[in-house]
C-alpha cells in the first residue's frame, strides 16, 4: 500500500479497482482543520481526470498489477506510434492519448519503458533527463546577455523550451522532462 507521504508524479496507483497514474500532487496544510493532499490522477485504461484530496497519512492507494517493459520507440505512422520489445520483437502501438506529452521526448530509436495492465499496453515512461537538438530558434542578437532571461527554441519532436541567448538550431541541449526545463548545452 502506498501511503500519501509516498506521492510523487507518475507513480502508479490502484484506486476504486483501477489502475491511476499520479499527474500532480500538494501537500495542504489549513490553519483549521487537518492536513490534506490534493492530487489529480489519470486513468490508465480510460484516460478520466479525477482531482481527488486524501488525508495525509491516513489515507492508502493500492499497488496496482502494472508490469513495465523496455521497449524501442520505431516511428509514428500519422496517427499511432510503434514500439518494439528488443528481446521478444513484439511489436506495439500507441495512440497519441496513451503516449500524452512523452511524446515531446522521443525520438526514433530511443528506449522507453511501456506500462502494461490487463496485458494491454496503456502509457509510457521516459527518462528524468533526455537530450534532443534545436530545430527552430531566433538568431542572436548584439546586446544579448547571458545573464538575463532566454529565447524560445522548438526541438526536433516539437517541444518549446526557453534555452539561453547563445544557444543555436542544431544545438543539442538536456531538457528535465518532469517540469520542460532547459538544463545544459550537451558538447
Amino acid at each position: 500500500m502506498y501511503n500519501t507521504t509516498d506521492f510523487k508524479k507518475g507513480l502508479k496507483v490502484e484506486y476504486r479497482d483501477s489502475a491511476w497514474t499520479i499527474v500532480n500532487f500538494q501537500h495542504v496544510n489549513p490553519g483549521k482543520g487537518s492536513a490534506f493532499v490534493r492530487t489529480k490522477i489519470k486513468n490508465l485504461e480510460t484516460g478520466n481526470v479525477l482531482e481527488i484530496n486524501f488525508k495525509a497519512g491516513v489515507d492508502k492507494l493500492g499497488i496496482p498489477n502494472v508490469e513495465q517493459f523496455e521497449m524501442q520507440y520505431l516511428y509514428f505512422d500519422g496517427e499511432k506510434f510503434n514500439f518494439m520489445n528488443n528481446s521478444t520483437f513484439d511489436q506495439v502501438t500507441l495512440s497519441d492519448d496513451e503516449v500524452g506529452d512523452a511524446k515531446y521526448y522521443i525520438q526514433e530509436n530511443s528506449m522507453v519503458k511501456v506500462t502494461y495492465y490487463k496485458n494491454r499496453p496503456v502509457a509510457i515512461d521516459v527518462d528524468n533527463f533526455v537530450v534532443l537538438p534545436i530545430a527552430e530558434t531566433q538568431p542572436n542578437i548584439k546586446g544579448d546577455t547571458s545573464g538575463g532571461g532566454g529565447k524560445p527554441a522548438v526541438t526536433s519532436t516539437g517541444l518549446t523550451v526557453t534555452v539561453p541567448f547563445h544557444l543555436n538550431v542544431g544545438d543539442l541541449i538536456k531538457i528535465d522532462t518532469r517540469d520542460n526545463s532547459y538544463l545544459e548545452k550537451v558538447k
